[in-house]
């Protein structure tokens, strides 16, 4: 990556930033997760990794950051695969940060993307949390822009889900009151999900910088992780999720039968959804 140009922002008058992140098998896609970090033009940061079981390279991988980096990075590690949920919230109880922001470990953040989610929170004090734009992309290139609201609302959780999860920038006291993730086998895949019900439940403020300072990978592994019971488990947890901000039952019925409808798509016909999804 081009360099970018840093300036200390080590001052008690800026918060810190703790980015967790999960990791499983990417060994391939880790390394420039990780350098899209180091070039962030905000430096206060602490990045904390949990390799959730891995059976290919990536913890190697991630321990090598932190032997180079013991200051910046912290690495845990579990010889079992628990899931994303578990494997943010064993982040979560390691984080002392101001402010908690995500990242996956096979995308890239934009060099400006910590800098400009700080200051957003620092001028909009009634925002609790801040998400950006996405830029989709594949082994083929950059396929477009992946738009999210700019003034997330519950209502919008009736078809869908208004903020990029890994995107996010969240004042600390949001996971803390929420208590972090749902480690249930009932929201596997979708954490995000159940999370934007409990965030709207508690009444949180979100918001989304109309800028794509994320890139996310859309390839073939990403179609993969979107199976029938995945979808099965998204439709249970929207259910439970209306219950508690008191939507109508007949909401969920339209997104039910198009998650059961793609779920039940034939692996090709699945290829040329993907494929429409990442070129739009």
């Amino acid at each position: 990556m081009e360099p970018v140009n840093k300036r200390s922002y080590q001052t008690a008058d800026f918060p810190k930033i703790s980015v967790i992140m999960g990791i499983y098998n990417c060994e391939k896609t880790l390394e420039s997760a990780v350098d899209s970090i180091f070039q962030q033009t905000y430096t206060f940061w602490e990045l904390i990794l949990y390799d959730d079981g891995s059976t290919d390279g990536t913890y190697d991988i991630a321990r090598e950051y932190t032997e180079r980096y013991p200051d910046r990075i912290r690495i845990y590690h579990s010889e079992q695969n628990r899931k994303l949920s578990y494997a943010l919230n064993q982040c979560l109880q390691h984080a002392d940060g101001d402010l908690i922001a995500r990242m996956d470990g096979d995308d890239i953040s934009h060099p400006e993307r910590f800098e400009k989610q700080v200051r957003y929170l620092q001028e909009h004090p009634d925002i609790d949390l801040v998400g950006t734009q996405m830029r989709k992309f594949d082994e083929k290139g950059y396929h477009g822009i992946q738009q999210a609201p700019l003034d997330p609302k519950p209502e919008m959780l009736r078809g869908g889900t208004p903020i990029f999860h890994a995107t996010i920038m969240a004042r600390r006291h949001v996971f803390d009151t929420l208590g972090g993730y749902t480690e249930s086998p009932m929201v596997e895949g979708v954490e995000d999900v159940d999370l934007w019900f409990r965030f709207f439940e508690k009444g949180f403020k979100a918001a989304t910088i109309d800028e794509a300072l994320y890139d996310v990978r859309m390839d073939a592994s990403a179609l993969n992780r979107r199976t029938l019971r995945r979808r099965i488990r998204s439709i249970r947890t929207r259910a439970a999720g209306y219950k508690r901000l008191g939507f109508p039952r007949r909401w969920l019925i339209k997104p039910a039968c198009i998650l059961i409808a793609k779920g039940l798509m034939p692996q090709s016909i699945k290829k040329c959804y993907l494929r429409h999804q990442i070129q739009r």
